[in-house]
C-alpha cells in the first residue's frame, strides 16, 4: 500500500496517464504542431498558383515549360479588348458569315452559335468570348478592334497586339498566333504567365464580372431591326458550381493543349489563382485545379 506524499504522486501521475489517454483516443490531445500542407500531385504536365495580392508563388510543376494553350488564350483577347481606349461596350458589330465559315473550317470549334447578320454589343461578345469560349465571338473581337483595310489585316493586327501586351505584362515565355488559341504552332505560354495574365485581367471590373458569370442571355439585333433571344450562354468553366469562392477564370483544350484551367477563389479575404497545363481530361483537370486551390489557401 502506497500513502502519503508518494502515494498522492502515484495517483496524480495515474489519473494524468489515464486522461492523456483519453485524448489521444478521440484526438483531443495536439502533441505537437500541425504539419505543414504536403504539396498535391496533379495529372497536368505543369501547375502553378500564387497569392494573387502578393504574387508569391504556393505551387510550382514545370511553371515555366512553355505549352499550347487552347482556349486560355482568350483570357488575353478579352484583355486586350477591355484596354481599348474609350471603349464603348455598347458599340455593335455585325455577325459576319466568315466567323460562322471559320468554326465549320476548324471542325466546327467552340462557338457561341453567333447568327450572321445578327448585331451583337461587344458587351455581349466578351461573354460569348469567356462563357461558351465562342471561337465565333473571337473572331468578331479581333475584326473590330484590329487595325486595317482588309479582314486579315485587321486580324493580324490584333494579334500583335495580344503580343504587345503580354510583352508589356513581362510575359517571357508567351507568344500568341491566333485570337482564340487555334494556333498554327507558336501560340504557347506557361502555367506562371498564364496565371499572370489572368491576375491582370482580374484587375477590369467588366472582366471580372464576366467570367464569375455562370449563364447569360443575350438579346441581339436581327437584320430586320428584330430582336433575338439567343440560347442562354454557358459557362465552361466547372469550379464555379463545384467550389465555394470560385470566380473564374478560363477553360481551354485541345489536341496539343490536353485540358487546361486557369481558375481563381476567394475565401476569407485571400484570393489564389493558377493555372494548370495539359491535364489528362476535364475530370482531372477540375480535380487538379481544386487541389491546387485547397493547397493555396492551407498555405
Amino acid at each position: 500500500m502506497i500513502t502519503g506524499i508518494q502515494g498522492t504522486r502515484f495517483r496524480r501521475a495515474a489519473a494524468v496517464a489515464v486522461t492523456t489517454g483519453a485524448m489521444l483516443a478521440t484526438g483531443a490531445l495536439t502533441v505537437a504542431p500541425a504539419q505543414a500542407a504536403t504539396a498535391p500531385s496533379i495529372a497536368a504536365k505543369g501547375g502553378y498558383v500564387m497569392n494573387n495580392a502578393t504574387g508569391k508563388s504556393l505551387y510550382t510543376k514545370a511553371a515555366d515549360t512553355r505549352r499550347s494553350t487552347g482556349s486560355t488564350t482568350k483570357i488575353m483577347t478579352a484583355l486586350v479588348v477591355l484596354k481599348q481606349p474609350k471603349l464603348n461596350l455598347d458599340s455593335k458589330v455585325t455577325i459576319q458569315k466568315a466567323y460562322s465559315d471559320y468554326i465549320v473550317d476548324n471542325n466546327w470549334a467552340s462557338n457561341a452559335s453567333l447568327i450572321v447578320g445578327d448585331k451583337v454589343t461587344v458587351r455581349q461578345l466578351l461573354y460569348g468570348l469567356m462563357l461558351p469560349s465562342g471561337c465565333d465571338a473571337a473572331y468578331a473581337l479581333a475584326d473590330k478592334f484590329g487595325s486595317g483595310s482588309s479582314r486579315a489585316a485587321r486580324v493580324k493586327s490584333f494579334i500583335g497586339k495580344m503580343n504587345t501586351t503580354a510583352k508589356d505584362l513581362g510575359l517571357k515565355n508567351t507568344h500568341f498566333d491566333s485570337f482564340d488559341g487555334i494556333g498554327k504552332g507558336a501560340n504557347y505560354s506557361t502555367p506562371r504567365d498564364l496565371t499572370k495574365l489572368a491576375s491582370s485581367a482580374m484587375k477590369n471590373t467588366m472582366f471580372r464580372t464576366v467570367v464569375k458569370t455562370k449563364k447569360y442571355t443575350a438579346k441581339t439585333t436581327t437584320k430586320s431591326g428584330g430582336t433575338r433571344t439567343m440560347a442562354p450562354w454557358e459557362n465552361t468553366n466547372p469550379l464555379l458550381s463545384s467550389y465555394t469562392g470560385a470566380i473564374g477564370v478560363k477553360t481551354g483544350s485541345g489536341p496539343e493543349a490536353g485540358f487546361c484551367l486557369v481558375f481563381a477563389a476567394t475565401r476569407n479575404g485571400k484570393t489564389v489563382i493558377g493555372t494548370v497545363l495539359a491535364s489528362t481530361d476535364k475530370t482531372a483537370r477540375k480535380t487538379d485545379a481544386t487541389k491546387l486551390m485547397n493547397y493555396g489557401f492551407a498555405k
